[in-house]
């Protein structure tokens, strides 16, 4: 298991590559005020002024009868047959988009996910949308271009998720594509079908699919669309870094709080105990005869002890002070942790299988309080198992902007009627144990706003699941 340690530790640095490149997903609040920004307050107004213009060109205007002219023959071109249908797609169109515009402007009474998905599906119909608007104006050549450059950029502000977003943008170019391959070869049966007169007039007017402006265009969506998504990653990783800051200092200021008014209240509390302590001792000895009052003085003083031991657990607490608050990445503390329980070198028969997911987001804690927890579970593991086995680390990344780590094992499990006492102080399974281990676990993972879980069963090991924020503050709810 040690020997291969490096090489595992390198595969995961391998995997974590492509998280340099990945878009982190924001915070629910930030997605709705991007969706609130750019798909109603500016998106729905000027969309309005959009159809306003096309209603005008398609039933006020000729502008159809100009296109295909007035012709009456029997048998119809294949472009005045689209042209004709024009009218009646784009009062389709508008009616979908009057549907949309109502639903995100009561977006505040649907869930985020619904949210999603609507500007997903409205983005895709506005791209096929102007695609189809360029196919019936100039191809590749046509003014609507720009509208494309425009759709890449109101998808990156719109879409979130980083791979639709990528999909979507992409789907925005191939659209720009397909319209200018099905105007090129509406073009070339319009002219395979003219008379030599209408042939000549057409001859000049012949787009040449693949020349030089029209890759340029096409290289242009494309270049467009990585450079937003390389904004939107240096954007995003900043955002983080300023809110990863501010979480950093406030957490220091609330650890060193706590360890303050703990550091009080022992303080408050130990000088009256031994007060009471002294005096209990010098009456017992005191009293020789009456055995009632002697037995009550043992109770107040076994009891004034354990006070006393509750207060000194308490006074731990003014240690939080003391260390300092760091950014920890999750899967380095986990391999340090592992090294620990079982160095290299050791005795121990176990197999430590590591799945550590991509790109997961920093812990900001001390980190002596999350070897802590870690180091607790690992031990326990081995105990339990004698220290053969096998041992299952994952560290994903969870809902609500956090990290989930589960340790299982292949041990005998704990009986379901000790599960609910086994994070108590002072309960414990084992012979020699001391009943803290797991009781640390538990306040360590609290600490930092976080849970622990246990799954167990006799004879089918056992599971720790661990949630860790990795913001607690700015944590907002959906």
């Amino acid at each position: 298991m040690s020997e291969k340690r490096l090489s595992v530790s390198q595969w995961q640095k391998l995997k974590s590559l492509p998280g340099l490149l990945s878009v982190p997903v924001p915070p629910p609040d930030r997605q709705y005020a991007r969706v609130r920004l750019m798909e109603r307050d500016i998106g729905l107004p000027v969309k309005a002024a959009i159809l306003i213009v096309l209603f005008h060109y398609f039933f006020v205007s000729n502008y159809i009868e100009t296109v295909i002219g007035s012709s009456t023959r029997p048998l119809r071109e294949p472009h005045e047959l689209i042209y004709e249908r024009v009218p009646a797609l784009f009062i389709g169109y508008m009616l979908i988009n009057a549907a949309i515009g109502t639903l995100l402007v009561g977006m505040r009474h649907f869930s985020l996910e619904t949210i999603r998905k609507l500007v997903l599906v409205n983005c895709f119909i506005d791209a096929f949308f102007f695609a189809g608007l360029t196919v019936i104006t100039e191809g590749f050549d046509s003014f609507l271009y720009w509208a494309f450059l425009l759709l890449i950029l109101r998808n990156t502000v719109s879409i979130a998720s980083a791979p639709k977003q990528a999909f979507l943008n992409l789907t925005v170019s191939g659209a720009y594509l397909s319209a200018a391959v099905a105007h090129y070869v509406l073009k070339q049966r319009q002219f395979m079908s003219a008379d030599e007169a209408t042939r000549q007039n057409l001859l000049l007017e012949e787009p040449i699919l693949w020349n030089e402006p029209f890759l340029l265009r096409l290289s242009l969506l494309l270049l467009l669309t990585v450079i937003c998504y390389g904004v939107q990653v240096l954007m995003e990783k900043q955002r983080r870094a300023d809110e990863e800051a501010r979480e950093f200092s406030l957490r220091q200021e609330q650890l060193q709080a706590t360890g303050r008014l703990a550091a009080e209240i022992a303080h408050q509390l130990k000088n009256p105990l031994g007060i009471i302590n002294n005096a209990a001792f010098t009456l017992q000895r005191t009293v020789k005869e009456g055995k009632t009052i002697t037995q009550q003085i043992r109770i107040i003083r076994e009891e004034v002890d354990k006070s006393d031991r509750i207060i000194t657990e308490l006074m731990g607490y003014a240690r939080l002070s003391e260390g300092q608050v760091e950014r920890l990445d999750i899967t380095e503390e986990l391999d340090r942790a592992i090294e620990q329980v079982f160095p290299p070198g050791g005795i121990y028969d176990v197999k430590i299988n590591r799945d550590y997911g991509a790109a997961l987001p920093p812990i900001l804690a001390q980190r002596g309080h999350l070897s802590e927890v870690f180091v607790n579970i690992l031990q326990n593991a081995r105990e339990a198992m004698d220290g053969k086995g096998r041992i299952d680390v994952s560290a994903q990344y969870g809902q609500d902007y956090s990290i989930l780590v589960t340790i299982a094992d292949n041990g005998p499990g704990i009986p379901s009627d000790k599960q609910d006492k086994i994070f108590e102080p002072y309960f414990t399974t084992k012979e020699k144990g001391t009943g803290l281990g797991l009781a640390i676990v538990k306040h360590n993972t609290e600490l930092y706003n976080g849970t622990v879980q246990l799954e167990s069963a006799p004879g089918q090991g056992t599971l720790f699941r661990v949630k860790l924020p990795a913001k607690s503050v700015f944590t907002v709810k959906k």
